[in-house]
């Protein structure tokens, strides 16, 4: 008979989210992630199948924790400012690390993340009744808020620029 799981496997998940979302994909490390995680290397393969299913894991959490509720804030938006307010404060590291790095190589990460824009969209849409394109094209600019304040904010961590929703 096996041995328990000696972890949280909700808690893996959400320490995962804030690894992914801080150094991407390609700058995390089995080495790191059994480190940073606390789990045995056997234990993470058997739970997660290998680093890109735990990044998977990971990255739906995030949409549902965090993209999620963002959508359903920004349906109840009652104008652009707060639509690009909502937007820029969100915690939204990982989705955007997933958009440059992972979807371009990862048609499964790819879908994850069109998902999860097209729901920010469709919900920034709705609330101020505009067409989706142009709800996508201030989607875009918020998110490039983000990515420029993170670039031009010397000495922040980038990061917690991005994931924080200070």
């Amino acid at each position: 008979m096996g041995r328990r799981r000696a972890f949280d496997e909700d808690e893996v998940v959400r320490a995962a989210v804030e690894l992914f979302g801080g150094r991407a994909y390609d700058g995390v490390s089995i080495d790191d992630l059994v480190n940073h995680l606390g789990v045995h290397r056997n234990s993470l393969y058997k739970t997660f199948g290998s680093k890109r299913g735990l990044y998977l894991v990971a990255l739906r959490r995030h949409i549902a924790d965090d993209v999620q509720p963002l959508a359903e804030a920004l349906a109840a938006a009652t104008d652009t400012a707060t639509a690009l307010r909502l937007v820029t404060s969100a915690g939204l590291g990982l989705l955007l690390l997933a958009a440059v790095e992972q979807a371009t190589a990862d048609e499964e990460v790819a879908a994850e993340v069109a998902a999860a824009l097209a729901a920010v969209d469709q919900a920034i849409a709705d609330a101020l009744g505009i067409s989706t394109a142009l709800a996508a094209a201030l989607t875009a600019a918020a998110l490039g808020i983000l990515v420029r304040g993170n670039v031009e904010g010397a000495g922040a961590a980038p990061a917690h620029r991005l994931n924080s929703p200070d």
